[in-house]
Parts: structure tokens; C-alpha cells; sequence
């Protein structure tokens, strides 16, 4: 019976060792000093193929349909990273990525716009006032343009609107339309209370 315990606890000891390498091997290396946890797969040879970001000039990017944005953090433990939203073109309320509609994630891959974000839609044409945002003239985004330096071009544009993302049509895409709204910015986990001054960076949270 000895002989019997002693090796079944060798061969477990064995299997965990091997599962162990095995994560070992696929976990990407560092990009820079950031670390790349798994699944996330910077190169053919690591990670999940299907979990694909990018390390570029040490830092990391992740790439949308048409786009690529810089990853600002990354929280293996709720699975969960955030990128940069676009900055509005200088002395205008048009964001750089307008010629590409906006952020666009392919719906068969496995990141999704995490419902931790507060969006606003900037530069709005009246055709947003038939949806079902917050477009009020004391709404969070007016509040917002009025008291940052870095959306007092928007002043000139008084159609904004606000909204918690994620779910639905914008579980995929947060979208800027020559049509819709040309301009758009994003925060994570905002707390709605605080001054503008006291806002984070903006941010759009993904989930994998």
C-alpha cells in the first residue's frame, strides 16, 4: 500500500510540474516592463491565438478592426485591460480615428466593451437626439466640455450625450460618424460626483 501512495504522489508531483512548464512556456515575455499574462499572445509562439495584443517598441497596442490603440493597463486577476481612446484633432471636437468610424472589435474574438465605461458622443448632429442617451443640456458630457482644457473646442458644438457602454450594440463598437456624432472620449469607472478636475485619464475598458 506504501509503494502504491508513494507512486501515485510521484506522478502527481510529475503532472504538476508539466502543467506548470507548460503555462510556462506559453505565457508571453514582458513587453518593456509590463508583464503579459495569459492568454494574451503577443507572437505565434505563446499565449492564445485567439487572445491576440501586440508588443510595439516595448509597449503594448491592441488592434481593432481598422485601428490600433495603446494598452494602458492590464488586471489578469478580473480579466480586464485598458486602452487609450483616440484625442480630438488640436483646436477641433473631431477625434483621429473619425475616417475609422471610431473603436470597432471583431465580435468573433473574445474582448468585449466592458460596461465600466462612460462614454460621451461630442460634436453630435440632431439625429442623436432620437436615441436613447442622456443628451440633456446639464448631462455629465456638457459638464465635461465646459470645465476641460482639452475639449473646450467641443463649446462651439452643444449636441453631447452620455452613456454607461457595454451590452448590446455597444458591447462591440463605440462609434464616430460624420452622420451621428464626430468626436467621442471615454472613462473607467467614473465616479459621476467628482470634479472634472478629479476625472481620471479617459480609458476604455475591455474584457476578455
Amino acid at each position: 500500500m506504501a509503494v502504491t501512495l508513494n507512486l501515485l504522489s510521484t506522478a502527481l508531483l510529475l503532472l504538476t510540474c508539466a502543467v506548470g512548464v507548460t503555462v510556462s512556456v506559453n505565457r508571453c515575455p514582458n513587453c518593456g516592463s509590463t508583464a503579459v499574462p495569459y492568454p494574451l499572445s503577443t507572437g505565434p509562439s505563446c499565449g492564445d491565438q485567439n487572445y491576440k495584443i501586440r508588443c510595439d517598441a516595448r509597449s503594448l497596442v491592441f488592434d481593432t478592426l481598422n485601428n490600433t490603440y495603446p494598452i494602458t493597463s492590464i488586471n489578469r486577476f478580473n480579466q480586464r485591460l485598458v486602452i487609450q481612446p483616440a484625442s480630438l484633432v488640436p483646436n477641433t471636437c473631431v477625434t483621429t480615428d473619425l475616417r475609422f468610424e471610431g473603436v470597432q472589435l471583431n465580435s468573433s474574438l473574445p474582448f468585449n466593451i466592458t460596461s465600466s465605461n462612460t462614454v460621451m458622443f461630442l460634436n453630435c448632429t440632431d439625429s442623436i437626439l432620437r436615441s436613447p442617451l442622456d443628451c440633456s443640456s446639464n448631462g455629465l458630457c456638457h459638464e465635461y466640455v465646459n470645465e476641460s482644457s482639452r475639449a473646450a473646442a467641443c463649446e462651439a458644438s452643444p449636441i453631447c450625450c452620455t452613456f454607461k457602454a457595454g451590452g448590446g450594440a455597444t458591447a462591440y463598437a463605440i462609434r464616430a460618424r460624420e452622420t451621428g456624432c464626430r468626436a467621442y472620449t471615454s472613462f473607467v469607472n467614473l465616479q459621476s460626483d467628482l470634479p472634472v478636475n478629479r476625472w481620471p485619464e479617459p480609458g476604455m475598458e475591455l474584457q476578455w
